[in-house]
Formats: C-alpha cells, structure tokens, sequence
C-alpha cells in the first residue's frame, strides 16, 4: 500500500509550490534538492517504520520541484498592456465560448510589436457575421483585434485564469468585430492534421444526425462541443449528466472495454487460436491502441490524457498478469498524470476523476464476494447502482466546490442513464466507425441517435423537478485539501487511523459551512460593485462586467441573473455615483472623469473607488483604476473593529503567471475605526499607507 501514497506525496508538495505568494529562488530550491537527498540517505539508515516517513518528504520536495519544472517549461510571453492592432497566425483550435461566441486559438503570432514580445498563442472571440465554417485548422488568418493580458481572478480566492493560461500556453485573449481574412491556406503538421480530421468527422457526424444528438455525438466522438446548445449544457448540468459530455474516464473505459471484450470473445471462438496464444493480453494491446486513436481523435486534451493513462494501466497489468482494477493500479496512473502535467491537480477534472475511481476500487474491494449469493439477474443492476452512487457521493464535494452547485437527482439520472451509454451508445460508435470504409456509418449513427435521445430526455426532465438543484459557498481554500487528505487517510491508511480521516473530512465541511463572503466586492477595472443584503447581493450595474458579476453571484450560492441583482437594495444611484452603506462604512463609487472631479474630497465616504486615475490626495481609501490594476479585485469584510481588506494580490502573490505590474504595497491590509471627537462621536477609519 506505500505505493498508493506516492501521488499522495506529489501533490502535497505540488499545491505548497502552487500555494506559495513569492516564486522561490535559486538558494531555496537548492535547499530542497539538498534536504531531499538527505532525507532519502537517512531512510536508509532508520528503523523500517520511520523509513517511508524519510522518503515521503523527499516525494513532497520532488513535486514541488516538478511543479517548477513545468512552469518554467512552459514559459513563453504574456501580453502586458492593451492592444489594439493587426493579429496574424495559424488555426491550431476552433470553439465556443461560454456566452456560445466563436474562438480561434492562433500560434505563430504576429502582432504590431516585437517578436520577443509577442505571445506564442492568443485566442480571440469572433462576433459578427464571419465565414467559420470554412476555416480549417493550419489556415493563417489576419484581422484587427482587440487583445489584452489573460485576466487574474474575479475575486480574492477565485479561479485563477492567468495560472490557466499561463499552462495553456496562451498569452493573450480578446475579440474581433473586422472581417477575419485568410491570407494563406492550411499549413498542416500531423498534429493539424489530425485536428482537422477531428472537425471534418464532427461535421460528417452532425450532418448525418441534425440537432442534439447529432451534436451529442460530435462532443462524445471526437471533443467538439461547439454546436452543443447552452440550454442542453444547463440540462445536463443540473441532472448531473455533464461527465458525460467530457471524453473522459467514462468514455475511455467504456470503449476500450468494449473493444478488449470483443476481441476476447472474437478469438476465443477459435479453439486453435485460444489454445496457443495468450488472448486476453492480445485483447489489452488492441485495447490500449484502440484506446491512443480515441485519444488523437479527441484532442488530446488533459482529461482525455488522463483517461488514457488509466485504463493504459489497467490494461498493463493485465500483460503482466496483475488484478487491473486496484488502488495500485489509480497511485501509478495519478502518478504519472502529475509527473506529466503537474498543473493538473488544481483542476476539477483531475480530482473528481481520481476521487470517483479510487472510490470505487475501494468499495467493490470491500464487498467483493458478497454478491455471489444473489441472483445473476440482480447483479448488473445493483452494480450500476452502486457504482453511479459511489461515484456521485465521491465526487459530489468536489463538484460543489468548483461549480457552486449541488444535483440531488444526479443518481436517478446517471442510473437511468449511463448504463445505456455503456451498452448501446459506446458500442454504436464503434460499428460506425467499423462501418465508415464501407459508407455504412449512419447504421451505428442511428443506434447511436437512439440511445443519445433517451439520455438527453431524461437530463431534460430530472433538471425540471422541483429541488433539483441547491446552491452553494464557494469554499475557504483550506477546504478542498483538508477533505482530499481526509478522504484519503480513510482509503488508504491501514488500522485505526482512519479515524482520523473521518475527523478530517467532518473539520472541512465545518469550515466549509462558515464560510464568510465578503461585505463588498469590487471588479479589478472599478467598473463594479456588489454589496451583501438581506436579499443577497446588490450590482451597482445591471448590464456589463456580466462575466464578473456572474461569477460573485454564483460564488455565494445565489446565482441569479444580473438585472435582479442590480435591482436589489442597498446600492443608491445618483447619476454616475453610487453610494452604498455596510454598518458604520461608506462606500461611494464613481464613473467617468466628470463624477471624480465634481467630488469635493470623499464625499463624506471612507472608501472611494473609480474607474479613473485619481490624481489629488483624498481624506479616504482610494480605489482607483490604476491601483485596481496591480492588486486586482478587492474584497471589503466590515468588522467589530474596521474594515479588513483583501485583494487578489494578496492571495496569487508575485508569481510567474502575473508578474505584470506588480505593485503591493499601495493598499493596507486593515483599517480602524476610532470614535471622532464630539457630541455624536461618530466612528471614523484611521487611514494608514494610502492616499490621505
């Protein structure tokens, strides 16, 4: 079982490395590499029971070194400023954005600036009535775009975007109103060209099968989800259906077991074959091949990656004649994923794939042999019934944590569901693609059509019922890792202490329901606020900064749509000034130049944001777009004593992904209230380190 810990180690040392506010230097990574190597000479020299203790804190300082490996690897330029300009390069990807725009991602960038300055890769939304459809992957497209730095978090604590891009190589995103041109045909390595192949089959796929499920279809064969529907999307959301969407786990599992039991069963018929050769390793290599061209086929994005590798394990150990299914099997694929792309492990995909497989290893290991006294016809219901509640209960926390959103039917949909994706949707996909040399294809799209139409009405109906979705806090960032290591002690640890996994996971949820959200929250451009109520909170805006708006709301567990919010009380408006109380602070906010010159001081407020530069001292804490800039979004937690702020800056700190202007010194962590001298004694915040 000590193998099972080596991802454990790994991603411990990993999110320090991701966790860290200051990139460490060369005299502290020295000092890793050092105490590593000691630790591991002194495991030799210890009693057996200390040695693994020696030898997990070297694993925890080799990932954080691969952490910084990787991200140094994968450092290219980021735009620093606005830009406005030409924008050249080649098609290397083709998708939609959340609000259904196209994006082209381009490499080969050339832009009105220095190539030593330009980025490696952009991605540019394109609005307007443009010819897509007739862009193939290698075309190098020209137009005027409008490009800026990938942006950090919405808000302290939130998605990190830049640490995103950053992986994804992308250094720079932004739109195009103008004509997109293509200035030269598609220049194709095999790389684009099986990209291309992926977008021709999506098209062929949804020409064959018009509407959902034609759309369905492309997503679950080869990872297109452009023509998908928003309205599908939020269907499959709510009833817990969206997993099957992502070539993932799922479907890699589901095809390449089905293709390794009918090559089994195939030359098993044989008696000559299935006496001299050994058929169930033949059946894992066309498995695991079969496996490589779904993955080329899709993308070969970082789920699909994951998925390959772990059914790649299971099927290596059944070549060297090891139980597949084991909790061995899931610590060397984790471990490999994490080798490869250590950036994975702050994702969703990674943890609630791993903590779905790794649940179910350890329950069907539990109960294995308490089945056989039931009748066979019982067995592969109950099966598909534990199986999807194991996988919901593991994944359900994690979930929560990143998409603000709980399904309580997502266990009568997925039984009602996948088990048709594994018997009759996989399978069809493989005849048609068995079928396609011979122009017979449609005969396993149409059993595919079946099979698509049934899950896509029940994701339909089980999102309608009444409760069907609740809402969550966003968790503090100590919740996810506390839960992960709890869950963790109580799988793996063998004896008692996995209790102390359970007390874990009982600690993480406790902070978890404390959660605290900020009293007021203002967007990185001083373009919006929001302000806690009793209603939930109120936007100074009803239209713009949506993006941003959409994301505080769903980070308090109220999602709603923007015009609601800005209607709600607490926000008064007086032309372009906004003014809002929360207790003793007030807080006025200012649009446009006009508003900031016409303010005599403050206003009477304690903090003053604007979307401007403010030139002259103010008798308050000023929030000005140029200061917003550096620290990124704020957030304002009114307390007993003052007021506590805190701004992104404070939780990313200064790492590789946001060096850009890097200013943290302009905004004071706190700020006191003390009673002003005379008769009513009204509080007032003693200012320190700001504008005064």
């Amino acid at each position: 079982m000590l193998l099972c810990w080596v991802p454990v180690c790994l991603g411990i040392g990993i999110g320090v490395y991701f966790s860290l506010r200051i990139e460490p230097g060369p005299v502290a990574w020295g000092a890793v590499a050092f105490a590593s190597v000691v630790v591991l000479l002194v495991a030799r020299k210890v009693p057996t029971a200390v040695a693994p203790l020696c030898i997990a804190l070297a694993l925890v300082g080799c990932g954080a070194g691969l952490a910084k490996w990787r991200t140094e690897s994968v450092a290219a330029p980021v735009l620093t400023f606005r830009y406005y300009g030409p924008v050249a390069g080649r098609v290397v990807n083709i998708d939609r954005s959340a609000s259904d725009a196209v994006r082209l991602t381009l490499d080969q960038v050339a832009m009105d600036m220095a190539p030593s300055r330009t980025p490696e890769r952009v991605r540019i939304s394109v609005h307007g009535d443009q010819p897509i459809r007739s862009f193939r992957p290698g075309d190098r497209l020209i137009m005027t775009g409008h490009l800026s730095p990938p942006s950090g978090p919405a808000e302290p604590g939130g998605f990190d975007f830049q640490r995103h891009a950053w992986f994804a190589g992308l250094g720079a995103v932004g739109y195009t109103r103008t004509p997109v041109l293509r200035s030269e045909p598609a220049d194709q390595g095999w790389d684009l060209w099986v990209f291309d192949t992926r977008m021709r089959i999506s098209q062929s796929v949804r020409a064959a099968l018009p509407g959902e499920t034609g759309a369905f279809a492309a997503a679950i064969m080869t990872g297109n989800r452009a023509a998908m529907s928003q309205e599908t999307l939020n269907d499959l959301r709510r009833s817990n259906l969206a997993h099957l969407l992502a070539i993932s786990g799922l479907h890699m599992g589901l095809l390449t077991g089905f293709v390794f039991a009918v090559i089994r069963s195939f030359v098993a018929l044989s008696p000559t074959l299935a006496l001299r050769y050994p058929v169930k390793k033949i059946a894992a290599v066309c498995a695991i091949i079969v496996g490589a061209g779904y993955l080329a086929l899709s993308g070969g994005n970082v789920a699909t990656e994951r998925a390959f590798i772990m059914v790649s394990t299971m099927f290596v150990a059944i070549l060297l004649d090891r139980r597949a299914l084991t909790l061995r099997a899931v610590a060397i694929a984790a471990t490999i994923v994490l080798v490869l792309r250590p950036e994975a492990l702050a994702g969703p995909g990674f943890q609630m794939s791993f903590a779905a497989t790794t649940a179910l290893v350890a329950v069907f290991r539990a109960i294995r042999g308490m089945d056989r006294s039931l009748p066979k016809w019982v067995r592969a219901p109950l099966s598909v019934l534990v199986s999807s509640a194991v996988a919901g209960l593991a994944t359900a926390p994690f979930a929560a944590a990143h998409f603000n959103q709980v399904s309580h039917f997502g266990l009568v949909a997925n039984v009602l569901s996948v088990p048709l994706m594994g018997a009759v949707v996989m399978p069809a996909a493989v005849l048609s693609v068995c079928l396609a040399p011979f122009g017979l294809w449609e005969v396993g799209l149409w059993i595919m059509d079946l099979g698509l139409r049934w899950i896509l009405f029940v994701a339909r109906s089980v999102s309608e019922w009444d409760g069907a979705v609740s809402y969550v806090v966003a968790p503090g960032s100590a919740v996810l890792p506390i839960l992960t290591l709890g869950l963790l002690l109580m799988v793996l640890w063998q004896g008692k202490g996995r209790f102390a996994g359970m007390v874990g996971v009982a600690s993480a949820f406790l902070i978890w329901g404390q959660t605290d959200r900020p009293n007021v929250l203002i967007a990185d451009n001083g373009n919006l606020i929001g302000v806690m109520g009793s209603e939930g909170r109120a936007l100074s805006r009803d239209r713009g900064s949506s993006f941003v708006a959409g994301i505080w709301l769903e980070n308090d567990g109220a999602p709603t749509d923007q015009v609601i919010a800005a209607a709600r009380p607490g926000i008064e408006m007086a032309g372009r000034v906004w003014r809002t109380r929360i207790g003793d602070i007030e807080v006025i906010k200012l649009a446009g130049v006009t508003a900031l010159q016409d303010l005599d001081g403050c206003g009477g407020a304690q903090v003053l944001v604007s979307n401007q530069i403010v030139e002259r001292p103010r008798p308050c804490l000023v929030l000005d777009v140029g200061q917003l800039r550096d620290v990124g979004a704020v957030a304002l937690y009114v307390q007993d004593a003052g007021l506590r702020i805190e701004t992104v800056r404070d939780r990313v700190g200064v790492r590789p992904w946001n060096r850009a202007g890097i200013d943290t010194g302009s905004i004071p962590p706190t700020l006191t209230l003390q009673p002003r001298s005379g008769p009513q004694e009204q509080p007032a915040l003693t200012l320190s380190g700001v504008n005064q």
